[in-house]
């Protein structure tokens, strides 16, 4: 069943700019790569069982790509993540196949997983196929701390309902879509 985007002129278009060689600071992406890791660490403290699995591939290290963006980590013996060191080879490189951003939103409004790429360790890469299948930020938790329970409760609301209108209407879309009827 193939989708129409409402869209057509965007498809492909950040994939077409002719800025190939533009590239953040370094100073940029190591921040960006830092704040990802504190990010990551604090969503694998909410459960147990993610860090214990974790712990058992400490110094294993993953490198992760998408198009010019690359990332290195290493699992630490208290089953988290940091930074590995340029210098160490990956024990597993998983790729993101997919080229265009709108495509992978489109995927993720969907709830579809993005097509990867993986060489290396098999164990490692399920392991890591576990994490990503079970482990989910509970962001309505996070917000409570900040601003009470009743008002992240609402929001939370708030964001599901958008969230299921996105995905009927992509779905909708879809349907008619591929039907050449209008919606």
């Amino acid at each position: 069943m193939a989708t129409q985007f409402p869209f057509p002129f965007l498809d492909g278009f950040l994939q077409n700019l002719p800025l190939p060689d533009l590239q953040p600071p370094v100073w940029v992406v190591d921040e960006m790569q830092r704040r990802i890791v504190l990010l990551l660490n604090h969503i694998l403290l909410q459960e147990k069982e993610a860090t214990s699995r974790l712990a058992r591939q400490k110094g294993r290290v993953v490198h992760m790509q998408w198009r010019a963006f690359a990332m290195k980590l290493i699992a630490t013996p208290a089953g988290l993540l940091d930074r590995a060191p340029p210098e160490l080879n990956a024990d597993l490189v998983l790729t993101v196949a997919e080229e265009s951003p709108l495509a992978l939103v489109q995927a993720a409004l969907r709830g579809d997983k993005p097509a990867v790429r993986v060489e290396g360790d098999v164990q490692l890469a399920a392991e890591i196929n576990w994490l990503a299948d079970h482990i989910r930020w509970d962001l309505e938790e996070d917000l409570s701390r900040v601003v009470g329970d009743a008002p992240a409760h609402t929001l939370g609301q708030a964001g599901r309902a958008a969230v299921r209108a996105l995905r009927q209407f992509l779905s909708a879309n879809a349907a008619g879509g591929s039907t050449g009827d209008a919606a």
